[in-house]
Parts: structure tokens; C-alpha cells; sequence
């Protein structure tokens, strides 16, 4: 189980929302894997992920390849047992080019709170190392740090 549970309040998506942020930030993909199903069906990009092993696997092959990973994400909208967000994120590669990513989820829990559907589309683009906005310590965005309409994003 993982509160908050369906159906959404305004004040519990915008929960659930920063816990998945907060989640993600601290690039665990064993942690982050336990917030979904265990037969959960992603699309992510043009890539079709199910359950909770390949979710990891996913992850691992993520977080390896984009370092320094910084993500903020944003209620969009919430109904029932589905909620929808916006998210930016930014992370270097190897050599050191910076990147920022901007995207939407659509997401579907069950009732004891897992997410048993996510869909991402997601677009990114290379940034300049002076035009990162996400400066926080690795892990948790700092609760008084701008999220994304604040940054303008």
C-alpha cells in the first residue's frame, strides 16, 4: 500500500505528485520500482515497459546514462484514480553535455495507491552548463526551491 490512496483531492495528487518527484530524485530504481504494480504497464517514449522488474532494469539503464539527474514535477490535472502531470528534468552525460527534458504523464492507481499505468511522452534538448535551472543538492528538491511555474518552465 502507498498512501495517498484513489479517489484524488486536490491536496492528495499534489501529494502523490511530490512523492514520485521525490521518489525519482533519489535515482533508487529498487525504491522507485516499489511505488508501482507489480504488473504495471509503462510507455515511456516509444519504449513499453511491464512490471516491476523491467521497470528496474529501465531505471538502471537511465540513471547510469544521465547523470546528476534533477527532476521537478507539477499537477496538471487529477480525477478519480488518475492523475496527470508535467516534469523538466536536467542531467550531463559522460562528456559533460548538459540536458534538459520536459514531458507529461498520465497515470492510473489501484486502490491500494500503486500506479498500475504510466504514460510518458517526452522531449529533451541540450542545454549550456550556465542555463541549468534545478541547482539543489543531489536527492530531494529543497521545499523552498521554484518548481516548474515559478522557473518559468
Amino acid at each position: 500500500m502507498r498512501p495517498p490512496f484513489p479517489p484524488f483531492s486536490e491536496a492528495s495528487a499534489m501529494e502523490k505528485v511530490r512523492a514520485a518527484e521525490d521518489a525519482w530524485n533519489t535515482r533508487n530504481p529498487a525504491k522507485v520500482a516499489l511505488a508501482y504494480t507489480p504488473d504495471s504497464n509503462w510507455r515511456n517514449r516509444a519504449e513499453f515497459i511491464t512490471g516491476r522488474g523491467e521497470i528496474q532494469a529501465f531505471l538502471n539503464r537511465k540513471w547510469a546514462k544521465e547523470l546528476d539527474y534533477r527532476l521537478i514535477k507539477e499537477l496538471w490535472a487529477f480525477t478519480g484514480n488518475r492523475i496527470a502531470v508535467r516534469f523538466a528534468y536536467e542531467y550531463h552525460d559522460d562528456s559533460g553535455n548538459w540536458f534538459r527534458a520536459y514531458g507529461n504523464e498520465n497515470w492510473e492507481f489501484d486502490a491500494d495507491g500503486l500506479m498500475r499505468r504510466r504514460i510518458a511522452s517526452i522531449n529533451e534538448h541540450p542545454i549550456d552548463g550556465a542555463d541549468r535551472k534545478f541547482h539543489w543538492p543531489l536527492g530531494r528538491r529543497p521545499d523552498d526551491h521554484p518548481g516548474l511555474s515559478e522557473l518559468g518552465l
